[in-house]
């Protein structure tokens, strides 16, 4: 059973104009290209939960299937955007212009 406490951090491996035109509410922007220089600062905690998400599942699954082969142990490829927000509940927000 999922806790508030246990709330996943939503991250986003989209570029960040594709966050900026919508995004899950409270999610982070890791744009893929980025992930292994960044991935150590933006996501220290290796054992905490970790929801991944992109336009249709592919970019997150590449992020995933690399966060894990550097040991961060509750990836999940969340999908889409849309499916993360509806899944946890959250809203999609968007950058002003």
């Amino acid at each position: 059973m999922t806790t508030p406490s246990a709330r996943p951090l939503v991250v986003d491996v989209r570029s960040p104009g594709e966050f900026a035109a919508g995004h899950v509410a409270g999610s982070i922007n890791l744009p893929l290209d980025t992930l292994p220089d960044a991935a150590s600062r933006l996501l220290p905690e290796r054992d905490a939960p970790i929801v991944l998400c992109c336009v249709s599942g592919a970019r997150s699954d590449m992020a995933a299937q690399w966060l894990r082969a550097q040991g961060y142990t509750q990836v999940t490829n969340g999908g889409s955007v849309g499916a993360v927000a509806l899944r946890l509940g959250n809203v999609i927000e968007k950058e002003n212009a």
